[in-house]
């Protein structure tokens, strides 16, 4: 198996995770939150969300998450922007970086955001010009990637197609994303042999959620196709409204787990992501998913 001397872990838990959390975050807890997880080591942050509260009222305060977090020099710190007033709200707000979010399956697409996949990469068009025009580079995510919670299936083409379509827009990554965790190791290889037809895999960014408990083994498929770029969330935080049934997003100190057995640099130490992890967890009304936190403690001894 090909493995990589170093990763990028791209950290979502106070996005993707706190989204949609039922108990109320305070905006205190939730920069604690984000400060625990930079003293951590990680190098790119996705801090928030500027979409509507109407539709996600945990990300209402995201300009004051931004304004209260404490920097690290080197540390990415990143926003969903759906839109151009959203786009705007994100600059204003000091974000390193701005995500799009597409869907390969046209039902998700309508579900998740009221538009039609055509809609959406039109409307991201916009959103991306205007931030390449300002500097701030464009993330791209393609949603339901291997299975659609209403339309069953999704082809690697399909993947590929809307992939490309992002990396025209001018994205410098698409990440490949498993919203409702239905992939398999194979699946991962066959979606990536198509997508790497369109892009480099330097370039491409796998995001998987654990709700059947494939998640690791996806991202050793990951690794051996030759991906180095891979989102997780601190506790397995996480889910999707859109998206029946989806878990948590891979633990981040689970991915860490492996990444360290396997002798990779991520630069992020898996103890202040466990602290962090537990902190917030405090503030939850549920426990958190992540394996490693649910473990007993190994011995340092032997």
């Amino acid at each position: 198996m090909h493995v990589p001397s170093a990763v990028t872990i791209v950290e979502v838990g106070p996005r993707d995770g706190l989204q949609n959390e039922r108990a109320p975050i305070t905006t205190d807890d939730k920069i604690a939150f984000i400060d625990r997880l930079s003293n951590a080591g990680h190098r790119v942050i996705e801090v928030s969300a500027f979409v509507s509260p109407k539709w996600v009222p945990q990300m209402a305060d995201a300009a004051q998450v931004f304004a209260g977090i404490t920097r690290r020099p080197g540390v990415k710190y990143t926003a969903l922007a759906p839109n151009r007033q959203g786009l705007e709200r994100a600059m204003a707000a000091g974000a390193s970086e701005v995500a799009i979010f597409a869907a390969a399956s046209e039902t998700f697409s309508l579900r998740n955001i009221n538009q039609s996949i055509a809609d959406s990469l039109t409307n991201y068009a916009a959103v991306s010009a205007q931030a390449t025009a300002a500097g701030l580079r464009v993330r791209g995510y393609v949603s339901t990637c291997f299975v659609c919670p209403f339309e069953g299936r999704v082809s690697p083409e399909r993947v590929a197609q809307i992939s490309g379509r992002l990396l025209d827009l001018g994205a410098y990554e698409v990440v490949i994303s498993d919203t409702i965790g239905a992939a398999t190791p194979g699946d991962v290889v066959r979606v990536l042999e198509a997508v790497g037809r369109v892009l480099p895999l330097g370039q491409t960014a796998l995001h998987f959620h654990d709700t059947r408990g494939t998640a690791l083994a996806n991202v050793l498929a990951g690794l051996d196709c030759g991906v180095t770029t891979f989102d997780s969330s601190a506790g397995g935080l996480g889910g999707c409204p859109f998206a029946p049934g989806a878990a948590g997003n891979l633990a981040t100190e689970d991915l860490l787990f492996l990444l360290n057995g396997l002798g990779v640099d991520t630069g992020v130490s898996i103890d202040a992501v466990a602290e962090a992890s537990r902190q917030i967890e405090a503030k939850l009304d549920h426990t958190l998913p992540s394996r490693y936190l649910q473990a007993p403690p190994l011995s340092r001894r032997g």
